[in-house]
C-alpha cells in the first residue's frame, strides 16, 4: 500500500482524500451506482457514503440484515449457504453483495458479515472476523459480471472492527473500480 493509499484510507469524511469522497468522484466519472448490504457494520458503510455532498448521485440504498433471517428475506441470501457456511462466510458476503445489486438495479453491491464481538467468537471464527463482498453489473452479455469476497482477521473493541471493517469495504469497492 502506498503512502497516498494510506493517506485515502485514514483520512476524515471532509478530506478529498477521504475513501468515500474518491470513491464517490470515481463512481460519479462512470456513471455507475452503489447499494450496500450490511450486517456487523450495522449502517457505517451506508453511513460514510452518505457523509460526502451529492452522494445520491450514485447511492440507492443501503439495508442492515443482522440477523439470518433478514438476510434471507431482504437479500436473498440462500438457507443453503447459511447453514452450509455460516453467516460469516465468504460464501454469504457474496450473496448479500449479489442480493443489494439485483434487488436495487446498482451497478455495484457491497456487503459486510462479521464477528465485531467482544463475544461471539469460535476457533474458527473468531473475533474480528470479517468478509466483505463485491458484486459488480457489467453490461448484459459483456460476461464481465462478478462476485468476490475476502477475508480479514481485525484487532481491537468492537468499534474498532467495526469502523475498520466500513473503511474495507470502501476499499474494496474502490479497488474493484
Amino acid at each position: 500500500m502506498t503512502d497516498n493509499e494510506t493517506r485515502t484510507l485514514t483520512a476524515g469524511p471532509g478530506d478529498e482524500g477521504a475513501v468515500e469522497r474518491v470513491l464517490g468522484r470515481r463512481l460519479c466519472d462512470r456513471g455507475d451506482t452503489v447499494s450496500v448490504a450490511e450486517s456487523l457494520t450495522g449502517g457505517l458503510v451506508g453511513s460514510m457514503l452518505t457523509d460526502v455532498p451529492g452522494s445520491s448521485d450514485y447511492f440507492d440504498r443501503g439495508v442492515i440484515a443482522y440477523s439470518n433471517d433478514a438476510k434471507l428475506a431482504d437479500l436473498g441470501v440462500s438457507r443453503e449457504s447459511l447453514d452450509a457456511h455460516g453467516a460469516v462466510s465468504a460464501a454469504v458476503a457474496r450473496e448479500m453483495a449479489q442480493g443489494i445489486r439485483d434487488r436495487s438495479g446498482t451497478t455495484w453491491g457491497v456487503s459486510t458479515t462479521g464477528v465485531a464481538g467482544p463475544s461471539g467468537g469460535t476457533d474458527e471464527k473468531p473475533v474480528g472476523l470479517v468478509f466483505v463482498g463485491v458484486a459488480h453489473a457489467a453490461p448484459w452479455g459483456s460476461d464481465d459480471s462478478f462476485l468476490r469476497a475476502k477475508r480479514h482477521v481485525l484487532d481491537g473493541d468492537r468499534w474498532t472492527v467495526k469502523a475498520e471493517s466500513a473503511r474495507r469495504a470502501l476499499s474494496a469497492l474502490l479497488d474493484a473500480i
